[in-house]
């Protein structure tokens, strides 16, 4: 019987649902306070200042979020070509980009080297791979 598969985007709460949301709040707040103080001919540098910050934070906590997922691709780029190794006795095919070694790793042991060397070979893409995955490996801690 096959496996279902299931590719699910997992969430880190504190950050999903936690600073992003008081992060937009806090920049809207402080544009809604800039507008309504130019309206009125008060606006100060203060009032600047706070835009700023708050678009700041944004954009920390969004480059917070690519820097962790690079940091994990890279991860599961060094798993996969160590699992690769280990189930051949070679280095992966080098034509292989990140976001295939990233679908490959849910591909079970029997059936991974082959699908390596067929994306490889016939340059799949991610959607590809994973269709042809047979016996699925879950990734649980991928975030």
């Amino acid at each position: 019987m096959e496996q279902q598969q299931k590719f699910n985007m997992r969430f880190d709460w504190p950050h999903h649902f936690l600073a992003l949301p008081l992060s937009l709040i806090v920049l809207a707040a402080s544009i809604v306070h800039l507008v309504g103080e130019l309206r009125q001919d008060q606006g100060s540098s203060d009032d600047w200042i706070l835009v700023g910050l708050a678009f700041v934070l944004l954009l920390a906590l969004l480059r917070m979020r690519v820097y962790a997922t690079k940091t994990q691709d890279r991860i599961v780029r060094v798993e996969e070509s160590f699992r690769y190794y280990r189930l051949t006795g070679r280095e992966p095919d080098r034509r292989l980009s990140v976001a295939q070694i990233i679908a490959l790793r849910n591909a079970g042991d029997t059936e991974f080297p082959g699908l390596c060397a067929r994306a490889a070979e016939e340059n799949w893409d991610a959607e590809r791979i994973r269709s042809e995955i047979k016996h699925f490996r879950p990734d649980t801690m991928r975030i």
